[in-house]
């Protein structure tokens, strides 16, 4: 139960404990929210190499930012993936969070993107959760969708 009076209650340390370890839990866990249609996204958009692939997509390197709400912020993160034939062959993703839970959940999700990622048709991409992290996923998801529109023959 939530209470929103101001005098101090009696509470037992073990059961505010508990409260405040569920409610860092459920902020780092929070489902990942996708953008509006038709609100704008800022793209650094590159395609640095771009030879015919072998499926839907040209085989190159592509560079596009996503963007996610957290509580607090809106977070921006860069996602860099090489494509081959359609199949993401390398990821790198670079952020610069707002506040220090934002890159605790950053370097969880970068440290272990590539593992979910790497070796992945770029179609079959769409993550929700990585190495603990829920939110950062949304903007990853959207800056994949930008990449597929930027790489499409």
């Amino acid at each position: 139960m939530i209470r929103t009076a101001l005098a101090p209650r009696p509470v037992r340390a073990g059961a505010t404990l508990a409260a405040v370890a569920g409610i860092a839990l459920l902020a780092g866990c929070a489902p990942a929210t996708e953008s509006a249609a038709d609100e704008p996204s800022e793209e650094a958009n590159s395609n640095e190499s771009e030879a015919t692939g072998s499926g839907s997509y040209a085989d190159g390197t592509y560079t596009a930012d996503g963007t996610y709400a957290t509580p607090e912020t809106v977070e921006t993160i860069s996602v860099t993936v090489t494509l081959e034939g359609d199949v993401i062959t390398d990821v790198e993703v670079t952020g610069e969070p707002q506040r220090s839970e934002s890159e605790q959940y950053q370097g969880e999700f970068i440290g272990g993107i590539a593992e979910v990622v790497v070796g992945q048709n770029i179609d079959d991409i769409q993550v929700s959760r990585v190495a603990g992290s829920s939110l950062t996923s949304g903007g990853f998801n959207e800056a994949i969708e930008t990449i597929k529109a930027d790489a499409a023959e």
